[in-house]
């Protein structure tokens, strides 16, 4: 918190105020009741409250401006002594001597020699970055090679509205011909300022002049003045306009490095108190005090001054800083720092409004995201854009997106907080919300099943970061959404998150998928909805059951189902009942997914043939094909008639399995081949490795019935090794149980290599079913390798 100044004695002009308020009351009221009994004496006791009322509000209003103009006065006192002092614009004056200058010497050498032996050079620089110290610096290191004068014109004018002006080449240069001696008559003649530059050059003729221009806002400007006199030299303090002039020497500055940042806050800090202070440069508060007012030169003077005008310590205006950032509380400190950002004030309002809207997301933005955070056109966010990057606030990265500079971000937020209103700011948070949303949900929706950087999964790729920080980030912090979001936000911002759930499911990415889940169980959206809480445990449950986690799904699918309502309680019901198939209840899971059954709705296809394909899978637990086979036929339509190709596979490739225990064997060759042909065009490997595996299984178990094999039996078990090979490498390469492949393995072993080849595909196929907990794939290879097994 801010720290507290020392109580003071009462200023005599507060004891004059509230004297005169109080004789000012009774007084009035006197004389209004006085003019009541001439008037009315029903009006008396009226005409009292309001005449005590207008003296009293007088009062108040009187307290308030000589307030205001104390508070001018204070500022006025921490204000730090301008590095270059102000010189009347526009007027050619002999070159200033620089104030507190202190750091950047690399700098300033480099303008001192290249001023020698260059024409024209130029120090470039975006606003109040400190162009112009170095500038005057390096012209006083070398004036005195320059005997015949140095002239200093400042280029921009300010009113008394605090309006900046760029001056007109023609201004620039007749002020110059004046200052050299040209005669007016010869310059009144000149029909351009190219004709006035020649006046110039002739008046300078062969002397030793330096000329300093000060605040170049653009090329057009100084260009009449390029070439310079043959014995004179230009140098240049401007912005990055001036990158693209012929015939001058350029460097570009930056802020300055922390430490030089320290080194100028201390100096300003030493010269405001007048008195020796301890060493600041090695106080963490310093650093990081500078660091948040962005390293900006005149800021840091400021806070320097600040420091010592109110004997504070540097943790104390730490914290008095970060109390008012944390806490979203505008207070004096916040707003002195915020009224010194000399860049920020130079641009137009509606840009000024882009950076500190900016300053809610930290992440690059696309131009379009950028238009709907600001509420703009798209043209008009361009022109907004450019604005902001040639002041130095934004960058573009390489794809085209903008980003607001790290180094500025604290200091954005800081305008943030004092210029824009919270409700304008959750007002912004929603509409970008609502455009990633949409955005994600288009892109969710056409997701390939091979992913490309040019495609869908692409854009989320590109968007993770910003999409990660708007979901998960916690409610009400810096750089996330507000705590106590309005309706619009919260129901675009679940959208945002079940698209993303979408994205990290169809790429198989489970732990990011489950940290959306906290994220949403985590946030006001869910506190206020049932039914969200209820979506989020659903996807979680479906998270832990990927994952190999059937109990733990099965809590999460349980709170799922209590807080969901028909439509969401059926789906959850489903998943419910396979979690449980996992865990081997055969029974409780056919009763969640009948209930399931009765609960979806007649228009929810998709959710109808998913529950007809658990149904098919539990029946065949339950070792009832033919039932199986009913819900799994019935599943393989709906999936087919929706255009599910995933669903039709799986669907697929559990009827093959019914089939073949009822005997149906060329009907199970046909699902199997079918499941085959549709796995490769989607992106689910799982699904594919199990239709490798059923498909080997069936083939094996085929080939290897007969007592005697023949040319047949040799040629479907060498087919059967293929597709059981397949499935294992798979298998493996995403670390999924193998111990059924390898048990199918060695049954084909046995035919093909002998019993040596199979008794080691059996004792493999042991280990990982008892590895994975599968107790019938255990039994069933120990079984194999009985001595009298076979």
């Amino acid at each position: 918190m801010s720290p507290r100044p020392q109580p003071r004695r009462p200023h005599r002009w507060q004891w004059v105020l509230t004297a005169s308020i109080a004789v000012g009351s009774v007084v009035g009221g006197i004389a209004s009741n006085i003019l009541a009994d001439l008037i009315d004496p029903d009006l008396g006791a009226l005409t009292w409250i309001i005449a005590g009322g207008g003296v009293v509000l007088a009062g108040v209003l009187a307290t308030f401006e000589v307030r205001g103009r104390r508070a001018l006065q204070a500022d006025a006192a921490v204000e730090p002594v301008p590095a270059v002092p102000v010189q009347e614009a526009g007027v050619p004056t002999d070159l200033p001597d620089t104030t507190g200058f202190v750091g950047r010497r690399t700098v300033v050498d480099w303008l001192a020699g290249a001023v020698r032996t260059e024409h024209a050079v130029a120090l470039l620089g975006r606003r109040a970055v400190g162009t112009s110290a170095c500038v005057v610096q390096a012209a006083n290191a070398v004036r005195g090679h320059y005997p015949d004068g140095q002239l200093y014109l400042d280029l921009r004018k300010t009113d008394r509205h605090g309006r900046a002006r760029s001056l007109r080449p023609r201004e620039v240069v007749d002020a110059l011909c004046r200052k050299a001696g040209v005669d007016e008559a010869a310059l009144a003649q000149a029909a351009d300022p190219d004709a006035a530059a020649t006046l110039l050059r002739a008046g300078l003729g062969d002397r030793r002049v330096l000329l300093v221009l000060d605040n170049v806002d653009s090329a057009e400007q100084v260009r009449p003045l390029l070439p310079p006199a043959r014995r004179c030299r230009l140098l240049l303090a401007g912005g990055p306009a001036l990158s693209g002039l012929k015939g001058v020497r350029v460097r570009h500055l930056a802020e300055p490095s922390t430490d030089d940042a320290v080194e100028l806050f201390a100096a300003a800090a030493r010269d405001a108190s007048g008195a020796a202070r301890r060493d600041l440069s090695g106080d963490r508060s310093v650093r990081d005090i500078v660091e948040l007012a962005g390293r900006q030169p005149h800021a840091v003077r400021v806070l320097g001054s600040w420091l010592a005008a109110h004997g504070w310590s540097p943790p104390d205006l730490l914290r008095a800083l970060r109390h008012g950032l944390d806490g979203g509380r505008v207070d004096a400190t916040l707003t002195l720092l915020a009224s010194r950002d000399r860049a920020y004030a130079a641009l137009g309002a509606d840009t000024r409004r882009l950076v500190r809207l900016l300053a809610l997301v930290p992440q690059p933005l696309s131009r379009n995201a950028v238009a709907a955070l600001a509420g703009a056109n798209r043209g008009h966010t361009g022109r907004m854009l450019d604005q902001a990057a040639d002041g130095g606030f934004v960058t573009v990265t390489p794809d085209g997106r903008y980003r607001l500079r790290p180094l500025l971000v604290p200091y954005a937020r800081i305008h943030l907080l004092c210029d824009e209103p919270p409700r304008r700011r959750a007002a912004a948070q929603a509409r970008l919300v609502r455009h990633l949303a949409r955005q994600a949900e288009r892109h969710a929706e056409v997701l390939p099943d091979q992913e490309s950087d040019a495609g869908p999964g692409g854009w989320f790729g590109r968007h993770e970061a910003l999409l990660r920080t708007l979901v998960c980030e916690q409610w009400g912090r810096p750089g996330a959404l507000p705590a106590h979001p309005p309706r619009r936000m919260r129901r675009w911002w679940l959208r945002l998150a079940v698209a993303l759930c979408t994205w990290y499911a169809s790429a198989g990415r489970l732990d990011d998928w489950a940290a959306v889940c906290v994220a949403v169980l985590r946030s006001p959206v869910a506190h206020r909805s049932a039914a969200v809480a209820g979506w989020a445990h659903n996807e979680l449950g479906a998270v832990y059951r990927w994952q190999g986690d059937p109990h733990r799904a099965a809590v999460e699918l349980t709170a799922a189902v209590a807080l969901r309502h028909r439509r969401g309680a059926a789906q959850s019901r489903t998943n419910l009942g396979l979690a449980l198939l996992d865990q081997g209840d055969v029974d409780g899971a056919l009763d969640q997914l009948q209930r399931a059954r009765q609960q979806r709705s007649p228009s929810d296809r998709a959710g109808q043939a998913l529950t007809e394909l658990g149904l098919g899978v539990a029946f065949l637990a339950r070792e009832e094909p033919r039932f199986a086979g009913r819900h799994l036929i019935r599943a393989a339509n709906r999936f087919e008639a929706i255009g599910d190709r995933r669903g039709y596979a799986a669907a697929l490739t559990n009827l093959a399995l019914a089939q073949w225990w009822l005997g149906e064997r060329l009907d199970a060759a046909h699902a199997w081949s079918a499941a085959l042909d549709c796995h490769p065009a989607v992106n689910d490997r799982q699904g594919h490795a199990a239709a490798l595996l059923n498909a080997g299984a069936i083939v094996a178990a085929g080939a290897t019935a007969a007592d005697a094999a023949g040319p047949g039996d040799h040629r479907r078990a060498a087919q059967a090794r293929q597709l059981l090979e397949q499935s294992l490498r798979i298998r493996q390469a995403d670390g999924r149980p193998v111990g059924r492949a390898l048990l199918h393995l060695g049954d084909v072993a046995r035919l093909l290599d002998g019993p040596d080849e199979a008794r080691r595909h059996w004792e493999a196929a042991a280990e990982a079913c008892e590895k994975a907990g599968d107790a019938d794939g255990t039994t069933a290879a120990r079984a194999r390798l009985q001595p009298d097994a076979g």
